[in-house]
């Protein structure tokens, strides 16, 4: 079988003590593994001298891209940045840090060759903090309700897909970005694969655990309906109650003759419903919100320099696998 033309995408954020042994390794495994392969290593605005090493990396090897980006535009803007700019076949992206090993690369690559378009490293065990672990379980709740439920529950950083997915995304300009859900607009033919996953060599994760949970926030207002369709149940679920608690009251009233007695009961309901209307209330905010930033026409990123030639416009696409 002809070897894949491969580019490998990897947001980079504060990794310059890991850049050089990253990119040694991806070589290592790409001259074996690939027939054509580039390495785009995008810069989301990191405080180190994370960008100088990007430049050293790119001026010795032409298969080296860098793209440095104007502000943080987060994890997800990044790897979007770099989808956009990739020109082989596959794009494969991993995280900085060391924890994707860049030696099972080819596990997801195998796995790609058949008639699946999207393929995620699963971790055989993840090394995360408790914290850290719950909070991409809630993430994952998220991604439930915008690609179903078992394709969510094996995503990971750690994707190989096929380029040409980025044609049905290829118009997204809003500034909240998931890469799953994305490919999820493309295809429904995802698949897994069992990887290792290492120890963090350097630092701490820059996710803590309310980074995750905005983000999926973001994911399940700006890419589903679920909160509206929970925000609708909850209204008629109260309206119900509300006929209830009224029948209640003149059954009482025609057959005791008395009413219901006592403040308490009655600020009770007033508090119950209130509480409902202000969740409904604040549900449609959310929504509002994200068409605010829509209209603005915000984008999702902005480059402010590349190593090589400017990226790939996003109408050109390599040929399907």
């Amino acid at each position: 079988m002809h070897p894949l033309s491969v580019s490998v995408v990897v947001p980079v954020y504060n990794a310059e003590a890991t850049l050089g042994e990253l990119v040694s390794r991806l070589e290592l495994v790409l001259d074996r593994e690939a027939g054509e392969y580039e390495i785009l290593l995008v810069n989301d605005a990191s405080r180190d001298r994370s960008w100088q090493a990007i430049r050293q990396l790119s001026a010795r090897d032409p298969r080296i891209r860098g793209i440095d980006l104007m502000r943080n535009y987060g994890q997800h803007n990044a790897l979007l940045c770099g989808i956009r700019s990739a020109r082989y076949a596959a794009v494969v992206t991993l995280d900085d840090d060391l924890q994707n090993p860049p030696e099972e690369i080819p596990k997801l690559l195998a796995k790609l060759s058949g008639d699946v378009d999207v393929v995620y490293g699963c971790p055989e065990r993840e090394r995360h903090s408790l914290w850290r672990n719950l909070a991409s379980r809630v993430a994952k709740i998220a991604l439930q309700s915008t690609m179903g439920a078992e394709t969510a529950r094996r995503v990971s950083t750690f994707r190989a897909f096929r380029t040409s997915l980025r044609g049905a995304f290829a118009n997204y300009r809003g500034p909240f970005v998931s890469i799953d859900t994305l490919l999820a607009w493309g295809t429904s033919r995802f698949d897994s694969v069992p990887v290792k996953h290492d120890a963090r060599k350097d630092g701490i994760s820059n996710y803590t655990f309310m980074k995750l949970a905005t983000h999926a926030l973001n994911m399940i207002t700006g890419f589903s309906v679920l909160p509206l369709q929970i925000a609708s149940f909850v209204g008629f679920a109260f309206t119900l109650f509300g006929i209830g608690v009224l029948a209640f009251v003149l059954i009482r009233y025609f057959l005791q003759g008395t009413t219901v007695a006592g403040f308490p009961f009655l600020a009770s309901v007033i508090a119950i419903f209130s509480g409902a209307q202000l969740f409904a209330l604040g549900v449609i905010g959310e929504y509002l919100s994200r068409m605010h930033f829509r209209l603005m026409d915000r984008p999702p990123y902005a480059i402010r320099e590349a190593t090589a030639e400017d990226p790939v416009p996003v109408e050109r696409y390599p040929k399907v696998l």
